[in-house]
């Protein structure tokens, strides 16, 4: 591995994701409570034992480049170990990154001093626990010039991502960027087969293709839409079917690039078998954890009507938080984040610091950092009266009040 150099591209706007993107990038916002969505490919890295990488950065970048160096500076750079944050350079030109392949070309001076055979892609926006060391071990076993890792989604699904028809040896023969009739698997006419935004390079030939795309006036300089369907008639591009690194299944691989997949996402966290398991320690997730206190749970009072009990079921409770005489259900609380007596929250995300008066009720919420709900208020029962205090409400009815709202009582 020490020969492959990672590239994570997380400079995405997630606008999707509005209003948890108002203030941080996207692979900067929280999950699961402790971690962050950038977290899961670079604990990837470190367990499948790389530990050369590359963090691009771009929008809204400052929580999450404080997030890194926080939680990901214990490599050791005497030994040729290091997780590097970088934002756009500029060395070759004025602007932004335009895409995905874009990015990669406008860093090209530092990766070339990196001096890898190999280069390793990710994006830095998805969950899920992938051993790469499978995907490269077969990329050079094949001698390929690309590797793409691939997974099975329905036809729907697949107007949403890079599809592509491979033989019956796994080489990529055709590819179209977000097609609106997919083509399907042989063999499977319900499902396609959708690119998960992985790519492993042989280094001197991605270098040479990020030169010829970018002299490319009509180019979007994207891997998906533009690098990959040049190459796949002239050179050796591989498909790597994705396992599931626990499970053994297909995949657990989620793209939470909208709120209501985020939301749901964190419900899958919370069912009594959940597919993605946070509690495998040959596979840790890492992250930057605060020195706090356990949760507390206090007050057992079942003489008051309505009682007062503090409890959580079906939930995840983070470090620092008190449930002070509430109710929790299939929720999860971030650290510091109190839930105070005769309250009750339902099926909803709190983020750090977020604090639930008496007596208030949220339901099919996800609340931001900071937030104080006032006692007795009620959020995500009555879509039209969070609209009209300034809330996001998505089309299936999930509530979202953004970071330091503050409410009129």
């Amino acid at each position: 591995m020490q020969d492959v150099l990672t590239l994570i591209l997380a400079g995405g706007k997630g606008t999707r994701l509005e209003p948890l993107t108002n203030d941080r990038a996207k692979p900067g916002v929280p999950f699961a409570g402790t971690f962050r969505i950038i977290d899961f490919p670079l604990s990837n890295c470190i367990n499948s034992g790389l530990r050369r990488v590359l963090v691009m950065t771009q929008y809204k970048a400052a929580s999450l480049d404080r997030h890194l160096r926080q939680a990901w500076q214990f490599l050791c750079r005497e030994l040729d170990e290091f997780i590097d944050i970088l934002p756009p350079q500029q060395r070759l030109g004025e602007h932004w990154y335009r895409g995905t392949a874009d990015a990669v070309y406008q860093n090209i001076y530092t990766i070339e001093q990196c001096d890898a055979k190999h280069i390793l892609i990710l994006s830095g926006d998805h969950i899920y626990k992938m051993d790469y060391s499978k995907m490269i071990a077969e990329h050079l076993e094949n001698d390929a010039d690309c590797t793409i890792g691939c997974l099975p989604v329905s036809m729907a699904e697949g107007r949403s991502f890079g599809v592509m028809g491979i033989d019956s040896d796994y080489w990529v023969r055709r590819f179209e960027e977000k097609p609106k009739d997919p083509f399907p698997i042989p063999g499977d006419p319900e499902r396609c087969l959708a690119s998960m935004g992985i790519y492993v390079f042989k280094a001197s030939f991605l270098l040479n293709e990020l030169c010829r795309e970018a002299t490319n006036p009509e180019s979007s300089h994207d891997f998906g839409k533009d690098i990959i369907p040049q190459i796949i008639s002239t050179h050796r591009v591989r498909a790597y079917p994705f396992q599931d690194r626990n499970t053994g299944d297909e995949y657990y691989w989620r793209d939470v690039g909208t709120l209501e997949a985020y939301y749901e996402a964190h419900m899958d966290l919370v069912s009594v078998d959940p597919q993605l398991n946070m509690y495998d320690y040959t596979w840790p997730i890492r992250g930057y954890h605060a020195p706090l206190p356990p949760p507390k749970f206090v007050f057992a009072s079942y003489e008051t009507i309505p009682r007062r009990v503090g409890h959580a079921l079906d939930s995840i409770v983070c470090p620092g938080s008190i449930v002070s005489g509430g109710e929790v259900v299939r929720s999860v609380l971030s650290p510091n984040v109190r839930i105070n007596s005769y309250s009750q929250v339902n099926a909803s995300i709190l983020f750090d610091e977020v604090d639930v008066g008496r007596h208030a009720k949220v339901q099919r919420a996800i609340i931001d950092k900071g937030v104080k709900i006032p006692a007795g208020m009620q959020i995500g029962f009555d879509p039209e009266q969070d609209l009209a205090r300034g809330l996001t409400v998505t089309e299936s009815g999930i509530t979202v009040v953004p970071k330091w709202h503050k409410f009129s009582e």
